[in-house]
């Protein structure tokens, strides 16, 4: 790897209009006053950065739940998946990944399946990492139906400064995990809900990496019915 890789990863194709504009302003703080035009700079740096899409090595073996957001693990806790995506009412694990404006914000796919259902809900914009936001919050809900036949629910939240929800994928889509299915932008929230039974295999407050983190092992709930 070249030591500029480091530093230097490849933008989204979202990001580009928002680097302009930033750039656009920096210009025109320079002919204001210099100092201003140097934060502008600094302010379009960090824009590239927000939208940055560094490709990603996703764990391999069969089983595995990865992390859809890159993020701090902010919540685990049972509840029910989003009505709207016609899932049944029963309480499943959710685990909560929470993503500040420093994170990478494009989302993949935790499980491989077939995209069974999405469905956006307009909402709030309270801080992520507060538990209504889950029930309050601008979001996009995926439906990932297996090959087993369970289901994976993924839902995008909006937070505090996050305004638009981006969906790259719709009803009937096939993806592998760690695909890219959409991004959010400027600070949100990604919750996942477990098939019943399984375990996640992270804590609250552990760092998480979109594509690459395990966040659980679905084989591991299949050995545990064949023991018991």
């Amino acid at each position: 790897m070249r030591m500029t890789d480091t530093f230097i990863k490849p933008m989204h194709p979202e990001g580009r209009k928002f680097v302009a504009i930033f750039a656009a302003v920096a210009l025109a703080l320079f002919l204001l006053w210099e100092p201003l035009g140097w934060i502008g700079v600094g302010a379009t740096v960090w824009c590239y950065y927000f939208f940055r899409d560094p490709e990603r090595v996703t764990p391999a073996r069969p089983g595995l739940v990865i992390s859809p957001a890159d993020g701090i693990v902010s919540l685990i806790e049972p509840a029910v998946p989003p009505a709207e995506l016609g899932m049944a009412d029963t309480p499943l694990t959710r685990v909560s990944v929470f993503m500040n404006v420093f994170n990478c914000h494009v989302n993949r796919a935790p499980v491989p399946g077939t995209v069974k259902a999405v469905a956006y809900r307009p909402g709030k914009f309270l801080n992520a990492s507060l538990d209504k936001a889950s029930e309050d919050n601008e979001r996009n809900s995926l439906c990932l139906e297996m090959a087993d036949g369970r289901e994976v629910a993924v839902v995008q939240i909006a937070g505090l400064v996050a305004r638009r929800i981006v969906s790259f994928v719709s009803g009937g889509e096939a993806l592998a995990t760690g695909d890219r299915f959409g991004l959010i932008r400027f600070g949100s929230r990604v919750d996942v809900y477990l098939p019943e039974g399984v375990e996640p295999s992270v804590m609250v407050g552990q760092t998480m990496v979109a594509g690459e983190t395990v966040l659980a092992d679905l084989t591991a709930a299949a050995s545990e019915e064949q023991l018991a």
